[in-house]
């Protein structure tokens, strides 16, 4: 683990001319990336990244400042830096005499650490990847291969007397094909990954991830356009939780829900979604992207009931939010990197399934559309207002299951969605991503059983 640091000079330092709480915020990281495209290996790389970050808080403004070194004398000097931000001499925060260590939830157990597996071993993976889906069809002109691996351990201690450490391992695989027809281009994206090791690829297997997004570019290449109009909508549980983490997720973040930034302000209490959607951000989930034991605050990894059947019962909250808000850290303060200030962020953020079969909701469309995969898309969060993009999509006609169709978007506002959804499937499907937001990334995942939405935009082709 990461060398002990003398807490408490450090943090003392910070606090020097007074702030409310200062924290020390220590990561160290190892990855390795494999990049193959157009039959090249583009990137084969590995890299060691570590530093500290150390964070002041005063009268709920930040001052932050970041070394890549762990000297303890260097770290008082950043301790200086962003002491001397403050501009008057305060009242001192005395620190507590002993850090305390909370009770963290069940590690997460890796069976296979990627970094015992040799990188020529990778480096097979992505090719034969490469290799399966170039030679799927014809129509093919461009293939992506990736593979990621990261191990990062991070350590915190603040001025309240907490420390806290944690280590992840992640692991993502994905192949990316373009097929064209007649001018026509179609994309198929396959992930696979979250919080294991190199045993993820004996639970996905490089070869339905390569077929998979090869087959799903040819098929949409092939299929006619979608039609356009009012249509009721049946989003697959394979489609993912793009909804929930786009159009609504986002908004119950307390960064935007407190700061008139998101639709869902000043709804505490209030029906926001039908009585069928219950709602959760749950860290714990063992495996999962967007899974880890403490968030990047030292606050410890839980989950979070954010809507109970239809009634917004809370939002998601880092330590600064909560501060401001008067409420307790919901342990959704992550950075991209110690170079970065926590900011609040989902995990994995998951609409709860319901009883309804799945294959029951279908039979319920006379008319409409059914999507398997979404794709990318635009969210006003303080409108709600949405449009996503459609990667593989069917006609349902009288309860059947018909012809894929492609270029189709989904047009609508994600409050009205949630309010209109009438039928939630018992299953339930996850997809995982990398979130940007302010400038930074996070590993998450989302997720959704199979729903009905009654009516919807669906962007098309007039008939």
């Amino acid at each position: 683990m990461i060398e002990d640091i003398e807490y408490r000079a450090v943090l003392e330092k910070a606090l020097s001319r007074g702030g409310g709480l200062a924290e020390l915020f220590i990561e160290e990281r190892i990855q390795t990336e494999i990049l193959m495209e157009e039959q090249k290996l583009e990137r084969a790389s590995f890299g060691v990244l570590r530093g500290a970050g150390l964070r002041l808080i005063k009268g709920l403004k930040t001052r932050y400042a970041y070394t890549n070194s762990l000297l303890k004398k260097d770290l008082e000097e950043l301790a200086g830096l962003v002491s001397s931000a403050v501009d008057q001499q305060e009242k001192i925060i005395e620190i507590p005499m002993e850090f305390k260590n909370p009770i963290l939830p069940p590690e997460n157990k890796i069976i296979e650490p990627p970094d015992l597996v040799p990188v020529q071993v990778k480096i097979e993976l992505v090719k034969k990847a490469e290799a399966i889906a170039r030679s799927y069809h014809p129509s093919i002109i461009q293939v992506r291969a990736r593979y990621f691996d990261l191990a990062r351990k991070i350590r915190i201690a603040n001025s309240q007397g907490i420390v806290a450490e944690d280590q992840t391992t992640h692991t993502v695989f994905l192949v990316q094909v373009i097929a064209q027809k007649d001018g026509e281009l179609q994309v198929g994206y396959e992930p696979a990954g979250g919080t294991v090791g190199f045993e993820l690829f004996k639970e996905e297997k490089v070869e339905e991830v390569a077929l998979g997004s090869a087959k799903r570019a040819v098929m949409m290449l092939n299929a006619r356009k979608a039609p356009g109009g009012k249509m009721s909508v049946v989003l697959a549980s394979s489609a993912g939780g793009t909804m929930i983490h786009e159009a609504v997720g986002h908004g119950l973040e307390a960064d935007l829900a407190e700061q008139g930034l998101s639709v869902y302000q000043n709804k505490l209490g209030e029906k926001i979604a039908s009585e069928l959607i219950s709602v959760a951000d749950d860290k714990t989930l063992p495996g999962k992207r967007g899974s880890y034991r403490i968030d990047d605050e030292g606050a410890c990894a839980q989950r979070t009931l954010l809507v109970e059947k239809g009634i917004l019962k809370t939002y998601m909250y880092d330590l600064l939010e909560a501060l401001r808000a008067g409420k307790t850290s919901t342990a959704n303060g992550r950075r991209e990197s110690y170079r970065f200030r926590p900011i609040c962020r989902m995990s994995n953020t998951i609409i709860l399934p319901g009883d309804t079969l799945p294959e029951e909701i279908i039979r319920s469309v006379e008319r409409g559309l059914l999507v398997k995969k979404m794709g990318g898309g635009q969210v006003d969060t303080v409108s709600g207002d949405f449009v996503f993009e459609v990667q593989e999509g069917y006609l349902i006609e009288k309860g059947q299951v018909g012809e894929p169709v492609r270029g189709a978007t989904l047009v609508g506002n994600g409050p009205k969605v949630l309010l209109e959804i009438d039928k939630v499937g018992n299953d339930l499907g996850f997809a995982i991503g990398t979130c940007g937001k302010d400038g930074q990334s996070a590993p998450v995942s989302d997720a959704q059983p199979t729903l009905r939405i009654p009516e919807i935009i669906v962007g098309g082709a007039l008939e």
